[in-house]
């Protein structure tokens, strides 16, 4: 799977561009705040129908415009699919091969992407509602039934709370509502959980690997899911299990959740841990760790997808470089070479990343205008 296209209008500060890319390496160039971000992230919302630096898709529209376009030729094992964006006012409308698409949940998976930026080292050191995300973009596009279950849990999930919060204000005293209310949120709960195991196992099993690459087979990697429910015998889930499990604690939490006035059991409050050698990172770990830990999983991710979709994924690697010495740079360009099309930012291009990367399409970013260097250039950079 690779983006052989991307057209822009009124996108952040591109006012109408035009490009076309290389199926391996896509380096851009650019001094800080001149829209080489801004680029990955339009490349990011084509595929996930949203930005993953803002939940304001206004912000998103260049300023004094009313309305922003993107557009893509995405190109895999299937033939060449069409994509394309409207953001305005109004909200958004996703079109496949010129066609709208009722429900974004049936856009999201066309194009899979993993993005990777300095920002997400707080994968590792960051708060659990940082993971969550983490694995809810993730899996929702690889599995629509996964990402179907999650819209159902918080549609209910938003339900039952306002429900509590009346109860806990006595507007409210009729706790078979709030039974029925339960039992939706845990039959969708369990399916996510499930799923969420399934996924993380496989998950571990590549970033194990990795990091043993990385680290010259200094340290085993493992990742735990973390549940507000007990699970035994992770490796043998049953989602009745987990339904029954869920239904048990929401009658034994029954008066302090509305006391409290909130659901607090349910996949919405689980976490992800990393263990290093048996050890917590997240508590035990060296920011070196930390960092070849978030990377890992992150590489993990393209096998991940290779697995579950049959393609690899595009790779988008926001500044990624000057975040790693040159031994963890050189694994990373040694990592993805040549296996998935790759868009990766830079001021400049180091000597590491000039003798590793093989012929590389480049971009000079300037204000919002891109430009593709000489040869002699190039050799500049």
């Amino acid at each position: 799977m690779y983006l052989r296209e991307l057209a822009l209008n009124d996108f952040r500060n591109y006012s109408k561009t035009k490009l076309t890319f290389s199926p391996v390496t896509n380096i851009l160039i650019g001094k800080n705040a001149q829209g080489k971000t801004n680029l990955l992230e339009a490349i990011y919302v084509l595929a996930m129908t949203r930005s993953h630096r803002t939940n304001n898709d206004h912000e998103l529209v260049r300023f004094e415009a009313d309305t922003a376009q993107i557009k893509g030729t995405l190109i895999n094992r299937l033939g060449k699919t069409k994509l394309e964006i409207d953001l305005n006012r109004k909200g958004k409308k996703a079109r496949v091969n010129q066609l709208e698409q009722a429900k974004l949940s049936q856009y999201i998976g066309k194009m899979n992407v993993i993005l990777f930026a300095p920002e997400d080292l707080a994968l590792v050191k960051g708060s659990p509602a940082v993971r969550r995300r983490f694995i809810d973009m993730e899996f929702g596009q690889i599995d629509a039934h996964y990402l179907y279950n999650l819209t159902q849990y918080k549609s209910v999930l938003k339900q039952r709370n306002r429900y509590l919060k009346q109860l806990q204000q006595k507007k409210a005293t009729d706790l078979l509502l709030l039974d029925v209310f339960s039992d939706q949120l845990a039959a969708f709960g369990a399916e996510i959980i499930v799923r969420r195991v399934a996924f993380l196992a496989n998950l571990s099993k590549f970033a194990s690997q990795l990091q043993l690459k990385i680290t010259q087979r200094q340290e085993k990697l493992q990742l735990k899911y973390d549940s507000t429910v007990e699970l035994e015998g992770q490796e043998q889930l049953k989602t009745d299990q987990v339904y029954q499990k869920l239904k048990q604690q929401y009658k034994l939490q029954q008066k302090k959740e509305i006391f409290q006035g909130t659901t607090l059991i349910g996949p919405h409050r689980d976490d992800l841990i990393f263990l290093i050698n048996q050890k917590n990172v997240q508590l035990y770990g060296s920011q070196g760790q930390q960092r070849t830990t978030a990377l890992a999983v992150k590489l993990a991710e393209v096998d991940l997808m290779r697995q579950e979709t049959g393609e690899y994924p595009i790779l988008l690697l926001d500044d990624v470089l000057s975040e790693l010495d040159g031994a963890r740079q050189t694994n990373l360009i040694k990592a993805i070479q040549s296996r998935v099309q790759t868009f990766l930012t830079t001021p400049s291009l180091n000597d590491v990343a000039q003798k590793l990367i093989k012929n590389p399409k480049i971009f000079i970013i300037n204000q919002g205008k891109i430009s593709e260097p000489t040869p002699k250039e190039e050799n500049k950079e």
